[in-house]
């Protein structure tokens, strides 16, 4: 191949990888994003519904088909997937075949591979589709890729995998013990129930997880004792793992809204001369809000409470003087602050739009930190008058 088609060939492959995981930059993106989840649902519903002998028999051929496009649709994302491994920032100084062999290992990549492994097995193993119905339903783990909130759960949990490990470690003790004490309690009363420890620990299982299903119940006063105790100790072992689970999911979401939050503030120039530390500062005053577009943000004559940074989108100000079109790095909301006066004009976003917002106790305490910050707001607020 010549340096000219390799050259090609290396910019169609990082433009299959802005399609498949550049986010939703532009409108090729989303439609290929939103076609994948489109069909994530529908294959899903086909495979559950396709479990009723009477929709299975009247819509055979329509669950066919949507089977049929959801392997042809899955298995072309699998492989270029795979071909743009090594766009991958992760894998970026790896050789491409390395790259690729790292990305299958990753679990969206097994995931990928499990959804559409089943179809292609039939075809060789004489079994009916519905035998793997469970890796079919894996499909709907893909979604992760494109839903932040299921992409900062599975982080929370990742981050917390060794005290999550710990908790089923110490459950399982728990089980242990509960079921030895219970099969010591009860054994000559119901052997056929308590007279092993691994019979006993069904008992236990059921007893721990408070689900209780009440088929096997201690008869001794000493077993209902224990019992007792099992019930309290799995109250406080479902706790545990939630809340390690809720903290990290947290913790997680407030990660990511600082991320984005510095990422919005870094465009706009009023605080690019400002150092990392006087940024994070600067941070503790901000909360970003997206505002759809055509959406007023604020209205002439209300009272003056926030002002405002654009980071990304665009907000026209009607002002009785005429009309005016703010884009990014501009800020508006200010002269009504500093003046302690109702607002003199009607702010409109025209586009989906990135805003910060600075409350009016947190300006005048922002200018008094940073004189250089005071100085860039007053002389912009005079320009305006």
């Amino acid at each position: 191949m010549t340096k000219e088609g390799h050259g090609k060939l290396l910019r169609a492959r990082r433009r299959v990888h802005l399609l498949l995981d550049g986010g939703e930059a532009d409108l090729a993106s989303r439609l290929v994003h939103r076609s994948i989840v489109l069909l994530i649902f529908a294959s899903i519903t086909a495979v559950v519904l396709e479990s009723v002998p009477a929709l299975a028999m009247r819509y055979e051929h329509l669950f066919l088909a949507v089977e049929i496009l959801a392997i042809t649709f899955f298995t072309l994302e699998f492989l270029l997937r795979l071909w743009c491994a090594p766009d991958h920032a992760p894998y970026a100084d790896l050789t491409p075949m390395r790259a690729r062999f790292e990305f299958l290992r990753t679990g969206s990549a097994i995931i990928d591979l499990l959804s559409i492994l089943p179809f292609y097995l039939t075809l060789f193993v004489p079994a009916e589709l519905r035998v793997l119905l469970v890796f079919r339903l894996l499909r709907y783990f893909k979604l992760a890729r494109y839903s932040p909130g299921m992409r900062s759960l599975m982080a929370a949990l990742q981050s917390e995998r060794k005290a999550l490990l710990a908790s089923l470690v110490i459950l399982f003790g728990l089980v242990l013990l509960a079921a030895s004490a219970m099969h010591l309690a009860e054994h000559d009363v119901q052997p056929d129930r308590f007279g092993t420890i691994p019979d006993a620990m069904w008992w236990a299982i059921v007893t721990l997880t408070t689900v209780g299903y009440g088929d096997v119940v201690p008869m001794t006063a000493i077993g209902r004792v224990i019992a007792g105790f099992t019930m309290l100790a799995g109250l406080m072992m479902l706790a545990l793992p939630i809340g390690i689970i809720a903290n990290a999911f947290s913790e997680e979401i407030h990660r990511r809204e600082f991320v984005v939050t510095w990422s919005m503030l870094a465009r706009v120039p009023l605080f690019a001369s400002l150092s990392a530390a006087e940024i994070a500062d600067v941070m503790d005053y901000l909360r970003a809000r997206t505002v759809p577009a055509d959406t007023i943000i604020m209205r002439r004559g209300d009272t003056a409470t926030c002002m405002f940074f654009i980071a990304a989108g665009e907000v026209e100000i009607e002002a009785p003087t005429g009309v005016l079109s703010l884009g990014v790095g501009h800020f508006f909301g200010e002269m009504s602050l500093l003046r302690q006066t109702r607002r003199s004009a009607t702010a409109r976003t025209t586009q989906p739009t990135k805003l910060l917002v600075l409350e009016a106790n947190d300006l005048t305490e922002l200018m008094a930190h940073n004189p250089q910050i005071a100085r860039s707001i007053e002389a912009v607020a005079q320009s305006r008058q």
